[in-house]
């Protein structure tokens, strides 16, 4: 094996001077100085944006890696801040030599740090929450950039005074009883004290390594040996678990998105950027306090044999404040490929007297079965043989139109997404594809062959990702079809997984682009009619996340444009606008998501109880106020309590209704209104045919 040069040399250092001590704490291995070196050289060769690892970057480096370490500015002193300056300009050249020091030395202190803060703390734990005194105005403030580093221990000891003031008050006003409150948070602390001083050289050697790899974009990823096999189980969809994504944030696990046919999206209570709290086992087990906890110690908390039942405590996205807690029962097992198989529906719409029927075909994942493929298997499962036999079976029942439903589909295989988009049109490219060396490949439907040339409709939303976009976007640009729903994603980046001397490095090589040019990285895919999406972008997609690549386009590929659907867009936006104006449930939507922009934008939280609690009935009686209202215009009973309600109130469907035999998705109600819009106003080039 021949290695870079710079590598050889690191190498003959390794047999001599590694590992080196980091001021008497954990110590780095030779290994893991390989690894760092093939990180950073993987990284400037192999990485889409073709960085360097210069002295711009090593000041991000430290930035990042003091962030990512005290993201809630809870250990570390101004002191500390000053002191690691000196290696602002030089992490570079010594990361890139497989001097790993730097990072140990300061992981060393942040260690120092949280076992002596929580150390104190437990001490005096009865004592403090004892003198609280909850009548006194004062505040917490939420954002820490606002706050800074403390500048003395005494500015840290206040800062924590409001922080655990604010724990005991969330805990009561969760229902928590008074004599749990003590013990509760005591097995909090001990269990971050007890983390803390399990760390090994492996978990400060990723902390670091990702510090670095999450700069060139948030899919770029070193995998640890443990994370990676973590890694391999959810790309399998084997863990037996409840199907969904996590991530840290701060203090908290919250849940990125929901794996479709999973557990937890049958159960349909839990959401993205829900955050998750504590933990039990089974219908009595002790609920588990998991905030401050690892991620992968999360995982492993979660997952469990198939048909066991997991509990978890989360608070709700949209919630005004950490007191609002909601516990989830979910049945764990295992993501069946044929649970994400596409399915159909007919849905017959009256306009005018007249019945018109149309097909729905709903995909939740862009799948195929490679194991059955390579075996010979003729009836090997996959999106697009899938959705051609349903497609078959709408001909057949003679629908009038299609509505393709991407909603909540993050994704998959490339190859499924071209080959889908051939079930639409005649022949041609479906996707651009630029690799960090420049080169481009496109991807279609090479020769004519039959399609699908009725009226169709694409819907999509926030959690429509990766594949769903290269589809939606091939349809728009070839003006195949109208595409509804609010902005997806933006993940329009590939990733290729290059072994190291110890884990691997998971890494963006190239970039999606439309056939019009359009990169669907960071922007995603636009409507050409939005609806109103419960989703935050702050929260959700690729612009909220750190370090995402930027959206840029290329030159676009010479493609026939099937309808000129522009020129009737605005007569649908206006039908589409003067049907929900007044339509109760449209209401209640973009009420619940202003209810929910008014909960985020608070940057402090108070710590008198009263106020608290009136912020908290505040926001039960405005839930209350916007669901009554939707009701009343429907003529059914009102609600005396919110828990007579679904928790399910900002989905892309209607909240659940026990009055009525059938909750309507009124989304894709509205799709298909808009779809006979289509028919009535567009007949003259948008004949039916299959």
């Amino acid at each position: 094996m021949t290695y870079p040069a710079r590598l050889q040399v690191v190498l003959l250092l390794c047999a001599v001077l590694l590992p080196l001590p980091a001021l008497a704490g954990i110590e780095y291995t030779g290994q893991q100085a390989e690894t760092a070196v093939e990180i950073v050289d993987a990284l400037e060769r192999r990485h889409y944006s073709k960085r360097r690892f210069d002295d711009q970057l090593s000041s991000l480096l430290l930035d990042n890696y003091l962030l990512n370490l005290d993201s809630a500015r809870m250990f570390f002193l101004q002191g500390d801040i000053e002191e690691f300056e000196r290696y602002r300009l030089r992490l570079d050249d010594q990361f890139g030599d497989g001097n790993l020091k730097a990072g140990f030395v300061i992981f060393d202190r942040f260690q120092q740090r949280m076992e002596k803060r929580l150390q104190k703390l437990l001490q005096r734990l009865p004592e403090i929450i004892a003198g609280m005194d909850f009548s006194i105005d004062e505040n917490l403030l939420l954002d820490p950039d606002q706050r800074g580093w403390a500048g003395s221990e005494a500015a840290m000891d206040e800062h924590w005074r409001k922080q655990l003031k604010n724990a005991v008050l969330s805990l009561k006003l969760a229902g928590k009883e008074a004599a749990d409150i003590e013990p509760t948070l005591r097995k909090r602390y001990e269990n971050q004290l007890h983390r803390i001083s399990q760390y090994n050289a492996g978990d400060v050697f990723q902390f670091y390594a990702n510090a670095l790899t999450e700069l060139y974009d948030p899919h770029t990823t070193y995998l640890s040996p443990r994370n990676l096999e973590n890694f391999n189980i959810s790309m399998s969809l084997s863990l037996e678990g409840i199907g969904a994504v996590l991530q840290l944030q701060d203090e908290y696990t919250k849940v990125a998105r929901i794996v479709p046919a999973g557990p937890a999206d049958k159960q349909g209570q839990l959401r993205p950027a829900d955050r998750i709290v504590a933990v039990g086992q089974e219908q009595e087990g002790e609920m588990v306090d998991i905030i401050g906890w690892r991620l992968d110690d999360v995982v492993q908390l979660i997952r469990g044999p198939k048909d066991s039942t997991v509990r978890l405590e989360v608070i709700p996205a949209n919630a005004r404040s950490p007191d609002q807690r909601n516990t989830i029962t979910i049945v764990r097992n295992r993501v069946k490929l044929e649970e994400q198989s596409a399915r159909k529906q007919v849905m017959d719409v009256m306009d005018n007297g007249r019945r018109i029927k149309l097909g729905v075909i709903e995909i939740p994942a862009f799948y195929i079965d490679f194991e059955a493929l390579r075996r010979g298997d003729e009836g090997y499962k996959s999106t697009t043989r899938d959705v051609k036999r349903l497609l078959d079976q709408l001909a057949a029942e003679a629908v009038d139109g299609v509505i393709i439903d991407l909603r909540n589909n993050g994704g998959g295989s490339l190859q499924e997404a071209n080959a889908l988009t051939g079930l639409f049109i005649e022949y041609g490219p479906t996707v651009q594809i630029r690799h960090a060396s420049h080169r481009l490949s496109r991807q279609g439907k090479r020769r004519p062959g039959p399609y699908y040339a009725g009226p169709l409709v694409v819907l999509i939303n926030r959690l429509s990702a990766s594949a769903s976009e290269i589809f939606a976007g091939a349809i728009q640009d070839y003006q195949r079809g109208i595409i509804l729903g609010g902005q997806s994603f933006g993940k329009g980046t590939v990733q290729t997984l290059l072994p190291m001397p110890e884990g691997q490095l998971k890494v963006t090589e190239s970039k999606f682009y439309r056939i019009s040019g359009a990169s669907t990285q960071h922007r995603g895919v636009i409507p050409d009619l939005l609806f109103p999406s419960p989703f935050d972008r702050d929260e959700i997609g690729e612009s909220a996340l750190d370090h995402a690549l930027d959206w840029d386009r290329i030159n676009g590929v010479r493609h026939r444009k099937y309808h000129d659907l522009p020129g009737i867009l605005p007569q649908l936006l206006s039908r589409h606008e003067q049907r929900t104006r007044d339509d109760p449930d449209f209401i209640h939507l973009r009420e619940r998501i202003a209810l929910a922009e008014v909960a985020r934008e608070m940057d402090v939280l108070p710590l008198n109880k009263a106020t608290r609690q009136a912020l908290q009935e505040s926001q039960q009686a405005s839930s209350m106020a916007i669901e009554n209202k939707r009701r009343a215009a429907k003529g059914l009973e009102l609600l005396t309590s919110l828990t007579d309600a679904s928790e399910n109130t900002l989905a892309d469907t209607a909240v659940e209704d026990p009055d009525e035999e059938e909750t309507p998705d009124i989304v894709l109600v509205e799709s298909s209104k808009i779809l006979v819009d289509l028919l009535n106003n567009g007949e003259q080039f948008l004949a039916s045919s299959f």
